[in-house]
């Protein structure tokens, strides 16, 4: 028997969720989100989490599921993703749908993630204090002279990516990039890539449209709510980052709404350019 699983991926505010429900109803299967905060329960509005009416028309697994304060990783899910693919599978799914834009979460779901030491949780809030009080810039300068191999490679504007990589080498003494064997592991499935593309105009349209329509359900009460939890992991996110910035006084409400859609646009452009890399992908346009 066949054993497929079709990955629908593609930038924020694209349409996965609705190609997603179609593709899962055709085959007769739910969708297996593949998202790093739309897992978490407190989190509704700013992640885009599938409306009522799309989570009732077919099951949906890994949406709201886990609490923001949990430590919740890549890794994780892909044991617990895996888990489940197998478990549907064993249970006469021919094929499965998987939906997300989380493209390390997607990765780790294909390939495998490398195997990294684990760090004192107490050096791990060394540095979190540091990106507080002195900010992710800080904390790049001390990655350049440890691991000057990844400071070129992610995204020094993730205050969570910089802080993984600085502890390891810190932890360690070895540079965080010497762990990454990019050895890929093997899956008992086909892996299929479907991207959702649109043209730029209209995808920048379809986000800027989105984030005032956050607004007008809710999301600056949301965000407001999780202002205990601004420093957890869960809340480094465009949507929420920028509201506890207005919370503050340090931006106005509209200025935070403007920075909200920008950012979001930023991290659409980084999504495309991670998977227009892989060859695998099929592009169609909804």
């Amino acid at each position: 028997m066949a054993r497929r699983l079709e990955i629908i991926l593609g930038p924020t505010a694209s349409g996965k969720t609705g190609y997603a429900i179609r593709r899962a109803l055709e085959c007769g299967s739910p969708v297996i989100s593949c998202d790093s905060r739309q897992i978490y329960k407190e989190l509704s509005i700013g992640t885009a989490v599938p409306s009522p009416e799309e989570l009732a028309a077919v099951k949906h697994y890994f949406i709201q599921t886990v609490p923001v304060t949990a430590n919740y990783t890549a890794g994780i899910y892909e044991a617990e993703a895996l888990s489940l693919i197998e478990d549907l599978f064993n249970h006469g799914h021919e094929t499965l749908i998987v939906c997300g834009g989380s493209m390390l979460y997607i990765d780790a779901l294909c390939y495998g993630l490398d195997d990294f030491p684990s760090v004192p949780i107490q050096l791990r809030e060394h540095l979190m204090d540091c990106l507080r009080t002195e900010g992710v810039e800080e904390l790049a300068a001390q990655l350049k002279e440890l691991d000057p191999v990844s400071y070129s490679e992610i995204d020094l504007s993730n205050g969570q990516r910089v802080i993984r990589a600085l502890e390891v080498s810190m932890y360690t003494g070895q540079p965080f990039s010497s762990f990454k064997t990019r050895a890929i592991k093997e899956r008992n499935f086909e892996i299929v890539k479907t991207g959702i593309q649109r043209p730029r105009e209209e995808l920048y349209e379809r986000i800027n449209a989105r984030v005032l329509d956050m607004m007008d359900r809710g999301l600056e009460q949301e965000a407001r709510s999780m202002l205990p939890h601004r420093d957890l992991p869960a809340l480094q996110t465009v949507g929420y980052k920028e509201l506890f910035l207005y919370f503050d006084g340090e931006i106005t409400l509209e200025e935070a709404v403007r920075r909200i859609q920008v950012n979001t646009r930023h991290y659409a452009k980084r999504q495309l350019t991670w998977w227009r890399r892989d060859p695998s992908v099929r592009w169609i346009t909804p």
